[in-house]
């Protein structure tokens, strides 16, 4: 059979870009990959994939998923569960807003 030839691959960041790229981000972090992709002629999609792949890209942390302050609707069961004289089971898909009115009428109920 006959043997087919290749190109040799074209290398997208030449030793130079990479060094310029790591000592920036080192430098800027995160906030600086638009620089670090402007000094380097790519996009910062491609700079931060050439960082991963360096090793050197460490990912900004996420915010938190939970945005309320108060007690979990899960905290609010067992409060109802220590006040209410009936099983409060069936009651996880209530709002926060009624488990705590429950509570509430509950807990003055007991105060009397």
């Amino acid at each position: 059979m006959a043997e087919i030839a290749t190109a040799p691959k074209k290398a997208n960041y030449t030793d130079e870009m990479v060094k310029t790229a790591i000592s920036m981000y080192q430098e800027l972090g995160n906030e600086g990959l638009d620089s670090i992709a402007d000094a380097v002629g790519k996009n910062v999609r491609s700079v931060r994939s050439k960082l991963v792949r360096e090793g050197v890209y460490v990912a900004s942390p996420k915010p938190t998923a939970r945005k309320s302050d108060g007690p979990t609707k899960k905290e609010l069961l067992f409060q109802l569960e220590a006040v209410a004289p009936f099983a409060v089971d069936g009651f996880m898909g209530a709002t926060k807003v009624a488990l705590t009115s429950l509570i509430g009428h509950f807990s003055t109920e007991t105060a009397d």
